[in-house]
């Protein structure tokens, strides 16, 4: 234990030199700032015992070193050994919180002159309330990366949700989850979000466009190609709306859905708009819903509403089925006629 000589201070006359010497009033502020945020600072929870005694013995008015002798010290502590105290005062000045400044025969005290001249040996927790900023905003930092990484994990679990109701024993989900069960950062959240996002992406239907191949052609041929795709393109949305019910019939079917409405549904406008009120009472977020009407339209949307609200229970879960069957790998098997065939089946077999 080296001994560092101080340099005498002038505190103007006696008795107002405790006054020159009171203790911040936001000593205690400073204390829980370090730790709130000790694991930035390397810091364990015995550390912070040890401050949290070595501030006790501060009194206001009374300067910003503590004069109490290790003994003393340990026994407020709770009784641990002198070792582990000197360990844990050498990490705070290694640190630069506390200042050791040892008197010639190492005992702690204050001395003072007649004209208010004084000495201070002990432990001097000065820098410590000269970082007080630094301290306040590392534990503000603290808590915003916190913040983060609890809203980053509520997004994971809620994917991994949506993606069971999709798929049943997917191994990513099995493998995120056991993840999951230790501590993560900030940046290992967020690359857990990529991997599940690009796994959704996958899980849904996906497009293959038919790469041209660079043939010689002539003018004639290139009229009967267009008009052969018009033909192709008209043939292909009758097909479409073929497979679609009428209004009466959804309606008088969808029976659940129908009692909703405040106004008659005529027309597929009408059912679409009561499709999409319905749609956040079922758990289908209104994202899903405008996603699954640019994909499949608003006709076969809007059917699947009323077909879900219709099945009630026989569904666990209506926001899954509904992101399989309109935007999911289950799209291009959704036939709304099918589907309104077997319910009406199924009610006449129950009468």
């Amino acid at each position: 234990m080296a001994f560092n000589q101080l340099s005498t201070s002038i505190t103007g006359r006696r008795v107002g030199d405790r006054n020159q010497e009171s203790t911040p009033p936001d000593l205690w502020g400073v204390f829980r700032a370090l730790r709130n945020a000790r694991s930035m600072f390397g810091l364990k929870p015995g550390h912070i015992q040890t401050l949290q005694a070595l501030l006790s013995f501060l009194r206001p008015g009374h300067g910003d070193t503590v004069f109490a002798s290790n003994v003393e010290i340990c026994r407020r502590i709770g009784g641990v050994d002198e070792r582990t105290l000197r360990r844990h005062v050498d990490k705070f000045i290694e640190l630069g919180f506390i200042a050791r400044h040892d008197s010639p025969n190492r005992k702690r005290y204050r001395v003072r002159s007649c004209d208010g001249q004084s000495l201070s040996f002990g432990l001097s927790l000065s820098p410590l309330m000269d970082r007080a900023s630094e301290l306040i905003a590392a534990e503000i930092e603290l808590e915003d990366e916190h913040r983060d990484q609890v809203f980053l994990r509520k997004q994971v679990l809620a994917k991994l949700s949506a993606m069971d109701g999709i798929s049943a024993h997917n191994e990513l989900v099995m493998s995120i989850r056991k993840v999951l069960r230790r501590k993560l950062v900030t940046a290992e959240y967020r690359d857990l979000l990529a991997k599940i996002d690009f796994e959704l992406d996958q899980m849904s239907t996906t497009v293959d466009v038919a790469v041209p191949t660079k043939m010689p052609v002539s003018d004639g041929q290139i009229v009967r190609h267009h008009s052969m795709s018009k033909k192709i393109n008209k043939d292909s949305e009758e097909a479409q709306n073929a497979k679609l019910p009428d209004v009466q019939t959804l309606t008088a079917v969808c029976t659940e859905a129908a009692e909703f409405a405040t106004s008659p549904l005529k027309t597929w406008e009408d059912v679409g708009k009561h499709a999409q009120m319905l749609a956040p009472m079922m758990g289908i977020a209104p994202g899903t819903f405008a996603e699954a009407r640019r994909n499949i339209g608003l006709e076969k949307a809007a059917s699947a509403v009323f077909l879900l609200l219709q099945f009630g229970q026989r569904v666990r879960n209506h926001a899954a089925y509904f992101h399989s069957i309109t935007i999911g790998r289950k799209t291009a098997d959704f036939h709304p006629t099918q589907l309104l065939e077997r319910l009406t089946r199924s009610e006449r077999f129950a009468a």
